[in-house]
């Protein structure tokens, strides 16, 4: 019996849009109004809880075509940012530079097992802080061209080396307990004091992170010791080739050009790390930063100018398919958008949980959060969109408003599977990792992490916790 072919990504991404365009003909308009508020210095622009309207819908038909091109408009800068990391990586693996440090770190850990065994741990720990403390989110993507060949080189998988910097990061950023874009600013919009209940946001960081931690552990123990067993098998197979990634012990020869280049490498990501954390650097300057350290990698690494810009082609080609993917996607909103059913959703899901026991009202609020984080990605975005109704809400139904802002927090655990987040089909891009290969993978994690969020929710709300 032959076994069932998944369609293509983009093909499940596509028939998403159509849908939308079929319910624009069926679902009522809507709209809210908008305002722009700034938050750690840069401007978004969320909608007033409150100023909901019914409008006329607008059924969209040739739109589904001109969606996606859309979708390159809105999205261009995350992916001017795919297309200058790659053509930036490409050169500096060009170097040999790269290639040399994994072999380094590879042999060096395999002749320690007790640190390997603290390898996955201990980095998916710096990145879940990096998500509970200051929203560790798009920072992640450069990191993907550095632990999926790393991972590949200690025995484990592509999935291995895409969970390690990116579930850390998003583990971190549903169970957070410093993150300004989600917590502090939902907390302000319920009126609690910022960054109350910390005891208990502590626990949840603790749990998440561990979660994800030992789910990726148990899997990457399992393809170690039968590589086969890996659902993207025969693709990294392909990957270790291009890699030259090899099993053999043979010792790889360092250079000066090598060490000169993985000291500006270095120092391009102490600067990132600064820039991130005192100058609140976004997309475009961490694009700008490895553009530079691209060109000078190259020319530290010994390669001539004409090689560094065909090199930079190459790694930005490579970009192409993640690139279609996130600009279709971005055409499920639009879609939604102009046809003016998107906030008739938002509207209908933030207000359809009342009258129910407070447990359950408290797990629906979960639920609606999941399903509004499918078309809103900003975490500060939602948490104004929503918690001016889920505030209110939860104290006529009897539980507090911190409760109600932990269960807006928890729906993030869900972000690394939505084909509607650029970041996740940016990061599993970079990787060449499928989207439908990816979900299969993470589903059972998803289900422990929908499982833990409403237990999670029972203490707060048997306690009233404030």
């Amino acid at each position: 019996m032959q076994k069932m072919k998944m369609p293509n990504t983009l093909v499940l991404i596509f028939a998403t849009v159509i849908l939308i365009a079929i319910l624009t003909w069926i679902v009522p308009g809507g709209e809210y109004t908008r305002q722009e508020i700034k938050v750690e210095g840069k401007t978004r622009i969320v909608p007033i809880a409150d100023s909901f309207k019914n409008i006329p819908h607008i059924g969209q038909h040739i739109q589904v075509l001109t969606a996606p091109v859309k979708g390159f408009q809105e999205a261009a800068a995350i992916i001017v940012f795919l297309f200058i990391i790659g053509g930036a990586f490409f050169v500096i693996q060009e170097t040999g530079a790269i290639t040399v440090l994994i072999s380094k770190t590879a042999r060096f850990l395999s002749k320690n097992p007790s640190l390997k065994i603290l390898f996955i741990p201990v980095i998916m720990t710096i990145f879940s802080a990096g998500g509970a403390i200051f929203g560790m989110s798009e920072e992640v993507m450069p990191f993907i061209l550095i632990f999926v060949p790393l991972a590949l080189s200690l025995g484990y998988d592509t999935i291995v080396g895409v969970a390690i910097p990116f579930l850390g990061a998003a583990a971190g950023f549903g169970g957070a307990f410093f993150n300004p874009f989600t917590v502090g600013i939902a907390q302000g919009i319920a009126q609690i004091p910022v960054y109350s209940g910390l005891p208990y946001r502590i626990l949840v960081w603790i749990i998440s992170t561990g979660a994800a931690i030992a789910f990726v552990m148990i899997y990457a123990s399992k393809i170690q010791k039968n590589p086969e067993k890996s659902i993207v098998y025969e693709e990294d197979l392909v990957k270790r080739q291009e890699l030259h990634i090899t099993k053999n012990d043979t010792e790889v020869k360092v250079k000066k050009r090598h060490i000169a280049v993985l000291i500006a490498f270095v120092m391009g990501i102490v600067i990132l790390i600064i820039g991130i954390l005192k100058w609140q650097w976004y997309i475009e300057e961490i694009a700008g930063l490895f553009f530079a350290m691209g060109i000078i990698c190259g020319i530290l690494g010994g390669l001539d100018l004409d090689h560094i810009a065909k090199s930079f082609a190459t790694g930005a080609k490579d970009m192409m398919n993640p690139v279609l993917i996130i600009a279709t996607a971005r055409g499920i909103l639009i879609i939604a958008q102009d046809g003016k059913i998107l906030d008739t959703i938002l509207h209908f899901l933030s207000t359809s949980i009342s009258h129910f026991h407070p447990l359950i009202t408290a797990w629906l609020m979960f639920y609606v959060q999941c399903i509004i984080n499918f078309f809103i990605h900003s975490g500060s975005g939602q948490a104004a969109l929503t918690m001016p109704i889920m505030a209110p809400l939860s104290d006529l139904v009897g539980i507090t408003r911190q409760t109600a802002v932990l269960a807006f927090q928890l729906c993030e655990l869900i972000n690394p599977v939505l084909p509607t987040s650029g970041v996740t089909m940016g990061i599993l891009g970079l990787a060449m990792l499928p989207w439908t290969k990816w979900v299969k993978w993470f589903s059972p994690l998803l289900i422990i992490y929908i499982l833990l969020s409403m237990i999670l929710l029972i203490w707060p709300v048997l306690t009233h916790w404030n």
